[in-house]
Order: structure tokens, then sequence, then C-alpha cells
């Protein structure tokens, strides 16, 4: 490596320096995103907990028991709904979920298990759209400002009617999840068959409807997938904010070192020059003598 003048040095330090202000920008940015992420998330829970009340009231007066997407059957075929950013520089947030996908895949061909994908975000779609797998859908753009919810309703209709009709036995999401305010990881959940709900016998009048129960309660069962689904992006939404805010961090600091090992070395070139200039002046003036 050729030896750095002190104008290449001094160029070096305020390219770091220029980085720095990038990375550092970067990381108050997605500090505000992902305040505003966590309040979305913590602003749904009201909805989500009555919704799960109501389905709760309403099996102690229904039988839900034959509702198609209760029903439990071996699994032949199934899709895995994954969530991934459309965004990279979040550190190993998409790798992740990657990761936890592709394990989940082996652990179902393995076992005979056919497996199709419903990609969720930039990043996955193109990861697993350059490979073999067979990709039912995939969505990129979608947490542009705000969560695309007609995604959200896309989604959940596909894999509803997908396994109303037997085209698959089982539904897995994966997604990033916020575990603390300083960690996230990747969960896997499986979305269907439902989950049954558990009866709450409670003081509570019969209902009357106005449509007919069957009716009323799939829309409920439709409306409460949704949410769910909706639910895992604001998850992923807010840990891939904290992801970036982390890996953004990490970049400062590694730039505020950079700078402080460049300026060292610059001192010591400059140092070095100075001192050479000095004996040449000693010389010259010896050699005059």
């Amino acid at each position: 490596m050729p030896k750095l003048s002190p104008r290449d040095i001094r160029r070096k330090i305020q390219g770091i320096k220029n980085t720095r202000r990038i990375t550092n920008a970067m990381k108050v940015v997605s500090a505000a995103k992902l305040r505003k992420a966590q309040e979305a998330i913590y602003a749904s829970r009201p909805y989500s907990e009555r919704l799960y009340e109501v389905l709760a009231h309403l099996s102690a007066h229904v039988d839900m028991s034959a509702h198609p997407l209760l029903e439990v059957r071996e699994e032949r075929k199934v899709d895995i709904i994954l969530i991934t950013a459309d965004k990279g520089l979040a550190g190993a947030f998409n790798s992740n979920a990657i990761k936890k996908a592709e394990e989940l895949i082996a652990e179902k061909n393995q076992n005979g298990i056919k497996v199709s994908l419903i990609l969720i975000g930039r990043k996955g779609a193109q990861y697993f759209q350059k490979r073999s797998w067979k990709v039912l859908k995939a969505y990129e753009e979608v947490f542009r400002k705000e969560i695309n919810f007609e995604v959200v309703k896309e989604v959940g209709e596909l894999v509803r009617q997908r396994y109303q009709n037997k085209e698959t036995d089982g539904v897995y999401l994966i997604n990033n999840e916020m575990i603390t305010r300083a960690s996230y990881k990747p969960v896997v959940r499986r979305f269907l068959p439902f989950e049954r709900i558990e009866q709450k016998e409670q003081d509570y009048s019969s209902y009357e409807f106005e449509v007919d129960a069957e009716t009323f309660i799939n829309k409920l069962i439709d409306l409460y997938l949704n949410y769910q689904l909706y639910r895992a992006m604001l998850e992923s939404n807010a840990a891939e904010h904290f992801a970036r805010m982390v890996a953004m961090d990490n970049a400062t600091r590694n730039a505020d070192e950079l700078i402080r090992t460049w300026t060292l070395i610059f001192n010591k070139v400059r140092q070095e020059s100075i001192t050479y200039e000095l004996i040449d002046i000693v010389n010259a003036v010896e050699a005059m003598k």
C-alpha cells in the first residue's frame, strides 16, 4: 500500500465524516419511525381484544365447531406467508426471517409436505423468486408510509379460499417481532386452521342477528384473521425500524472510531513531514557554511 500524503488522509477523514452524517441521520429517522410504529401497535390492541372477546362470547352461544377454517387436516400441502422489509441496511433483519422460512420449508419437505410461498416485502420476494420454490404471490412496496391494508385483505382472502377449497392443509406466518423494547426475533405461527376460541360463559344475553348467524360468524372470523396478519405486519414494521436504528448507530460508532484512528495517522504523518522539512533546512544551512 503506497504511503498516503496528509492531503489524501484529510480527504479520507472528510469522506468518513460525510458517511457518518448520513448514518446518524438515518438513525434519528429510524428512531422516530420506530416510535410511530410502536404507537400503531399499542393503538390496535383494544380492537384486537374486543374482537376476540366478541368471538369468545359468540362461541358460547353458537356452535362454531363445523366451521371450515377450524377443520384440522393431515398436512400434505402448506402455504407459508413470509413478511420481510422492502429495504435493506437493517442488519440481519431480513436474513433472519428468510433463514427461519428456509428452516420451516426444509422441515416440511423432509416430511414429504409440499410448500407454497406468499411473500410480503421486497427482500423476501427478491430472494425466493431467484430460487426454485413455488411462489403463489409476491408483494413489494408494502411498507411505504403506511401499511397497505389492501394487501392484508388480498392475502387473507387468498389463504382462506385455498384452505376452504382444500388446496392447502395449513398456513404458517413468519415475521420479525419485537420481544422487548431492545430486542426482536423471527417467529413462526400457525395461521390456519383457525385456533379454536376459548368459550366464555358469562352473564350475557343471547345474541340476535340481523343476518343469519353463519354469515355473521364468517365475517367476524375473516376480520379477526385479517387483523392477525395486519398485526404481524405492524410488528415486522416496528422491528425493521429498530433493527435499522441499531445498525445505523453501530455504523455511526464505527465511523467515529475510524475518524479517531485516521486523525492519529494524519497527525503522525504530518509530524514526520515537518520533521523531514526541518532536517532538509538544517542540512541546507550546514551546506552553506
